[in-house]
């Protein structure tokens, strides 16, 4: 069994996409941002970063002690090495999925998040910071676009990791102020994993907290006002 610490964010829907794909069982730990619960000591105990979304794996492969993993990138990696699944064997192949696993980590991520940030939630609206980011947030669109062209998947034929990392960061896409239909590439593989019985079953699973505004102002500090002393022992 596998107990996944959630909320209904791009990166907590990244990890429902795979338990769902790979049908393993699991449970689900809601942990509200907005209130805080991301720096409860038993949280940071397994995700010291203080984000979720984080798992502990009750029967990991090695048969040993529960493992807990954090960061959504390396639990993605962590369970197709566990399952065997979406993640492809050969050497090439693997190359070229974890390529753009780390384009999502590192960019088209932390960009859109930016994008989000200044876009809907700050409180003063900063005409470079928007233009900024959503500049970016376009330019990777097009990269995006690029690659798909030709391929059914990111990082070929198969479905991958990759795909479910980088979709629930496309999702969102008005917010982000983008046109879905200037990328017909990436319109076409967007529909694609968006029809995937797996994909309404994940998004599905995050429903029951869906109405609980996760960025309000009561939450906006807890949210972006942190410093290192969030973490200190009370």
């Amino acid at each position: 069994m596998i107990t996944l610490y959630y909320w209904p964010t791009p990166n907590g829907h990244k990890i429902t996409l795979f338990l769902e794909e790979a049908g393993l069982d699991y449970t689900i730990q809601p942990v509200n941002i907005g209130a805080g619960e991301q720096f409860q000591p038993a949280f940071l105990a397994i995700s010291p970063n203080n984000r979720m979304p984080a798992i502990v794996d009750d029967a990991p492969a090695d048969g040993g002690e529960p493992i807990s993993v954090f960061e959504s990138g390396a639990i993605l990696v962590y369970l197709a090495e566990k399952t065997g699944q979406f993640m492809p064997a050969d050497l090439r192949g693997g190359k070229t999925v974890l390529e753009w696993l780390f384009w999502q980590m590192g960019g088209l991520g932390p960009m859109a998040g930016q994008n989000h940030h200044f876009v809907q939630y700050a409180p003063e609206k900063i005409p470079y910071a928007m233009e900024r980011y959503v500049k970016e947030t376009n330019r990777l669109y097009g990269v995006l676009d690029r690659r798909l062209e030709g391929r059914s998947f990111i990082a070929g034929d198969a479905y991958s990791i990759a795909d479910m990392a980088i979709y629930p960061w496309i999702v969102p896409w008005k917010r982000q102020q983008q046109d879905l239909d200037a990328f017909a590439n990436l319109r076409r593989w967007f529909e694609a994993v968006r029809n995937r019985p797996a994909t309404e079953r994940a998004y599905a699973k995050g429903e029951p907290w869906m109405e609980r505004p996760t960025v309000n102002d009561d939450s906006r500090k807890i949210l972006f006002g942190q410093t290192a002393d969030s973490l200190r022992p009370r």
